[in-house]
Parts: structure tokens; sequence; C-alpha cells
């Protein structure tokens, strides 16, 4: 599933092609979305201008001169720049051709993911948690929110409404990092083990972006290229394989009905 590196490094490849050009047509052949694709859509981008893409957690946001578009990737969806007269393969759900002669396709075989449009806000983004690469985010906000909280603090990290984009992935990584069990209880963990946490979650996912994210399944990023940051995952996918720091088989247990890997030597 791509997670916030993923989305980053895709809208880092599309950017430079499609902003500023005219949307010539929008082509929707499956709608049948995760949420259906808004009624008209095509109709309502005809002519205008991209004036910006952004990204607010995992969505992507298509700016136009009246309204935006939000695109959400789901579990297995990819967004990739192609000759407009390339081939549609199976899952090829929607392209949107540009004055500049770029064709974008979206690319979904599990179709769980989004191409939503709004002419004011985008009501899915009201209660998300702040950016983690910002300065909102740090150890004294997990600190606040995790006081008398019994549930682990992986799963804690993970509620887009306390940070977005600690996905299983980087959280577990990011736990690894930090010497702290994913089953910990967030109420138990220290104010200087969470600044510990919150600096290491900003690694984390920077180091994915630098590297084009990673490469599970089906991601790949808008020029059709696979990301490399899996190479260096220390835990996640691991469970039963040795701690590169201490050699120990590292343990493997469901929390939130997700795999969670640690090693249970350095992480306490």
């Amino acid at each position: 599933m791509p997670e916030l590196p993923e989305v980053e490094t895709t809208l880092r490849g599309i950017e430079p092609h499609i902003v500023g050009a005219l949307i010539e047509r929008l082509s929707v052949y499956n709608g049948s979305l995760r949420w259906p694709v808004t009624q008209g859509i095509s109709e309502i981008v005809k002519g205008q201008r991209l004036l910006s893409l952004t990204r607010r957690a995992k969505y992507l946001l298509l700016q136009l001169e009246h309204g935006s578009m939000m695109i959400h990737l789901g579990m297995s969806g990819s967004l990739r720049l192609v000759d407009k007269n390339t081939a549609r393969r199976k899952h090829d759900h929607i392209e949107m051709h540009m004055s500049n002669g770029k064709c974008l396709r979206y690319h979904d075989p599990r179709r769980f993911g989004a191409w939503l449009w709004s002419d004011s806000e985008h009501h899915q983004l009201d209660h998300l948690g702040p950016e983690p690469l910002t300065e909102a985010f740090n150890g004294k906000r997990l600190y606040d929110l995790s006081r008398k909280r019994k549930i682990a603090v992986k799963p804690f990290i993970m509620d887009n409404k306390i940070v977005v984009g600690a996905g299983n992935i980087y959280a577990s990584e990011a736990l690894y990092r930090s010497g702290i069990r994913p089953d910990r209880e967030a109420g138990r963990v220290s104010r200087q083990r969470y600044d510990l946490l919150a600096g290491h979650i900003k690694d984390v996912l920077q180091a994915a972006i630098e590297q084009g994210g990673t490469t599970l399944r089906d991601f790949v990023n808008g020029n059709g290229e696979p990301g490399y940051f899996q190479q260096t995952l220390a835990v996640y996918g691991r469970g039963g394989e040795p701690c590169f720091s201490c050699e120990k088989p590292l343990s493997e247990i469901k929390l939130g009905q997700r795999s969670s890997v640690f090693c249970g030597h350095c992480q306490r």
C-alpha cells in the first residue's frame, strides 16, 4: 500500500510535467473505486488550468482555476506519465490528457483509491493530524496525547489524528531505532523517549522519500520506477531473521490486525 513517502515521491515525479498546463481531457474508464469518481468530473475539469499539485497525508490535491481534485492511491494505485499513444493496460482506469502533450494515467488493480472533485474544501482532510516533517509534530505532542492511554504505542502513532504518515512500515522502523517495543502502552512511554521517537519518525520518512519510497508489491513512482528504501529495512518483513544489532531472532506479533516485527532484546 503506498504510504506517505511513496505519495510524496509520486508528487515530485509528476509535478514538473503537469502543473501549469490545461486539462484537455479526463477519461474515466472505470469510476467504481472505493469512493465512486465524482459524477461529471470530466466535464467540470475540461479546459481548466492545473495551478498546483500538493500533498496532505496520503492525498494528492490538484488545485485548478475553479475547485480541486483529490486523488488517493488506495492499496494498489499508481500514477504514471505515459506517451498519449501508449496502449492502456488492464486496470488503467483514468487518464488525464494535458495541453503540453503529457498524459497522466491512473492504474489501480484493487480499485481502493479515489478521484474526487470539490469546489471548496475536501471534508476527508478535516480531522487529520499534523504532517510529520513539520515543526507541528514533535515528542511533546506524542507525550501529551498519550497520557493515560492504554493503547499500544505502535497503533497510537499510526492514528492519523495523532500524526499522518506513520504507516505500518515506517512506524515499525522508527520504533526499532528508538528502542521501543511496539506493544508497549502508549501512556507508559516517557517524554524523553517520545522526543526520540518523533525524531526517528521524521528521519525514517525523510530517508524513504530521498530513496524513492518503499517497493512492496505494487508501488512504482510517477516514472514507473521502483523505490529502494526496502533495502534498508531493519525489522519490517523480517520476522525470525537476526537483529542487525544483537543478532538475536526478531519477534513477530499482531497489533491491530497488522504484523509487527521487533527485537525483544533491543526494544523495551
